[in-house]
C-alpha cells in the first residue's frame, strides 16, 4: 500500500464499496506531524468517510477544520472524562454549534465510571442536557459507556433517545442486547485484535451483523499488531479481516452490512 498517496476529501455521501470509520479523533495531537499522511494511508486502504467526535468545546473549531478540510463528517459533545473543564455555558456553546447544521451527531458523550476522580452526579447533568440537545435537533448521540452501560440505558430510555453508537463497546451479552433493543449499534475497533479480549471477540462474532459498525478510535486503542504507535483509520482494513474470520463470513458480506449500518447509526438512512 502506498503511503506517499495525496489524500482527497471523502465523499459526503461515501459509497457501499468502502469502509466507514465510525470513531476517530483525526484533530488529536498525536495524529498533526502526519495528518495528511494518516488520511492518505486510510483512504489507500478503502475507507472512504470518518466520523469525528468533538470532545468539549475547546476543540469544536479543530473538528469543523476536520470537516472543511477532508470532508469527514463531525459531531459537537463534551465527553465525560473531561468533565472539569466544561462550565455550565458550555452546553450553550454546544447549543449554537449544533444549530450550525454541520454536525452528523452530538457526540462524543456519555459517562465514564472507571476513573473515580470523575464527578459522577455532573457527568449525569451534563449528559442529560446533551441528550436532550440531541432530541432538539434529531440528532444520533455517539455514546461513551465505560462500565456506564446500565445508567445509561436509563437515561436513554427517559429521553426517549433511539438511534446512535455506543463507542467502543465492552459489556456485557445483556447489555448488548438492550442497547441493540434501544436503537443503537455498537462500535467495535482496536480491542478486538488481543487474544486475550475474549469477551468481546464472542460478543463481535455472535451479535447480530445488523447490530455491528467498526471504529478505530484513532489515535487511541492501539491494535496488538501496532502497539507502539498511535491508531489510525488505515487500521479499519486489519479490523474487517479480523471480523471476517471471527464471524466466517465473507470480508465483502460484513462491508456492504457495516456501510448500511453505519448509515442508519449516524442517521443518512
Amino acid at each position: 500500500m502506498s503511503t506517499d498517496l495525496a489524500p482527497t476529501r471523502f465523499a459526503q455521501s461515501a459509497t457501499p464499496t468502502c469502509l466507514i470509520d465510525t470513531h476517530c479523533h483525526l484533530d488529536a495531537p498525536e495524529l498533526a506531524a502526519d495528518l495528511a499522511r494518516v488520511v492518505a494511508r486510510a483512504q489507500a486502504a478503502g475507507v472512504g468517510q470518518l466520523l469525528v467526535p468533538a470532545v468539549s468545546v475547546a476543540n469544536f473549531a479543530a473538528v469543523l477544520a476536520m470537516r472543511r478540510e477532508y470532508g469527514c463528517w463531525i459531531g459537537f459533545g463534551l465527553h465525560p472524562i473531561y468533565i472539569e473543564q466544561h462550565l455550565d455555558e458550555h452546553l450553550a456553546q454546544l447549543e449554537l454549534a449544533l444549530a450550525s447544521g454541520q454536525a452528523q451527531v452530538v457526540g462524543e458523550i456519555g459517562l465514564d465510571f472507571y476513573l473515580p476522580q470523575l464527578d459522577v452526579k455532573r457527568q449525569e447533568v451534563l449528559f442529560v442536557e446533551q441528550l436532550k440537545l440531541a432530541r432538539k435537533f434529531g440528532l444520533p448521540v455517539v455514546l461513551h459507556v465505560r462500565r456506564s452501560v446500565d445508567r445509561v440505558l436509563k437515561y436513554l430510555r427517559e429521553q426517549r433517545i433511539e438511534q446512535g453508537i455506543a463507542h467502543a463497546f465492552n459489556g456485557s451479552q445483556q447489555q448488548a442486547e438492550a442497547l441493540i433493543k434501544q436503537g443503537f449499534k455498537l462500535g467495535f475497533g482496536g480491542a478486538m485484535t488481543y487474544s486475550g479480549s475474549r469477551r468481546i471477540r464472542a460478543l463481535a462474532a455472535s451479535l447480530p451483523l445488523s447490530s455491528l459498525v467498526l471504529e478505530t478510535d484513532a489515535p487511541d486503542i492501539r491494535p496488538e499488531f501496532a502497539q507502539q504507535v498511535p491508531n489510525e483509520p488505515a487500521n479499519l482494513l486489519h479490523f474487517i479481516q479480523l471480523l471476517a474470520g471471527l464471524r466466517g463470513q465473507a470480508v465483502t458480506e460484513l462491508q456492504a452490512a457495516l456501510y448500511r449500518n453505519s448509515l442508519v447509526a449516524l442517521g443518512f438512512d
